[in-house]
């Protein structure tokens, strides 16, 4: 394996894939002062730890890909959704939020 001329850091680094869990709810929710409120969601989809390099540091290094879910629920709880298949210079996209 050849290296770049960048710390010794590998042209191609190996990770091994780490399941991961939750420590505590995967959700955020923050009230806004007009009453709407705002849940975020985080999830790991997928998360490694390098096999063929370590930080200069000597501590091990990680590659992490997350995704997010916003919600927001307004103050007076409603929304709207055009019927499947009608065109509208407004496009909303809204799906129940579990």
């Amino acid at each position: 394996m050849s290296n770049n001329s960048n710390n010794d850091v590998p042209d191609e680094i190996e990770f091994k894939m780490l399941e991961s869990n939750a420590d505590g709810s995967d959700e955020v929710t923050f009230q806004l002062e007009d009453g709407s409120i705002i849940k975020i969601r985080v999830n790991i989809d997928r998360a490694g730890v390098a096999t063929n390099y370590r930080n200069s540091d000597g501590s091990k290094h990680y590659n992490v890909q997350a995704s997010m879910s916003v919600n927001v629920i307004s103050s007076d709880r409603t929304y709207k959704l055009s019927k499947p298949g009608m065109k509208s210079d407004k496009s909303v996209v809204s799906k129940p939020y579990k």
